[in-house]
């Protein structure tokens, strides 16, 4: 992965780059594991999630293995530049995280489970880090999509604040936000690791177990 000097500072909006109007390149039509189209609309009853937990290659397996997931797609969310490019985020300069899209059935899953897999797949202790990957695009992240989210995101929080702190670790530095844009990364980061098996995964966990049934949520 790429690295910076602008690596541990978030840029303001008149600092951050400018992006373009435009997306700058073209996106798959069809998860390469799922079967499903990458991006919206999709089929009535299905929930989108967003989430940040460092290398989105990682991230995005983690999520398409897990039951009732549909689809799943990796981007850029949480910073000031539109459309941005892979070079673009990893500069630092436009606030973005590496961030993952995962659409799901709620009546197979819920996203209590999913908030679950998201806080035991990574250290969310780190800030701008993820174990050897350093930068702010790496941070931990939920970016929510309704006021139920929101609040099941932050109850999950607390409650794996308290048996993180039991087991030594200090502050969580996840943030929680409504979702703004969300823009798809390049075709050859969708499904990295399924296109590349043997490829970086810069992906692990505490150890420490998610309390269950702390986010009585669905969507």
């Amino acid at each position: 992965m790429l690295f910076s000097r602008h690596k541990n500072h978030l840029p303001t909006p008149e600092e951050a780059l400018k992006g373009r109007p435009e997306p700058g390149f073209p996106v798959p039509d069809r998860h390469t594991v799922l079967g499903n189209p990458l991006t919206g609309p999709y089929p009535e009853g299905l929930v989108v999630a967003d989430f940040g937990l460092g290398c989105f290659w990682g991230a995005e397996r983690k999520f398409w293995q897990a039951p009732g997931v549909w689809t799943t797609l990796v981007g850029y969310q949480g910073g000031h530049t539109e459309n941005p490019t892979y070079e673009e985020v990893c500069s630092g300069l436009t606030a973005h995280t590496e961030a993952v899209r995962v659409v799901f059935d709620p009546s197979v899953t819920s996203y209590s489970a999913l908030l679950k897999l998201f806080w035991e797949s990574h250290d969310p202790t780190q800030g701008f880090r993820q174990g050897n990957d350093v930068g702010t695009q790496y941070r931990s992240a939920i970016y929510t999509h309704s006021p139920e989210q929101q609040s099941a995101a932050e109850t999950s929080r607390a409650a794996y604040q308290s048996v993180l702190t039991g087991s030594g670790y200090g502050q969580i530095t996840t943030e929680i936000l409504p979702a703004g844009p969300f823009y798809p990364a390049e075709a050859y980061h969708q499904q990295y690791l399924d296109k590349n098996p043997a490829g970086y995964c810069g992906i692990g966990g505490t150890g420490v177990s998610c309390p269950v049934g702390v986010a009585p949520a669905e969507g």
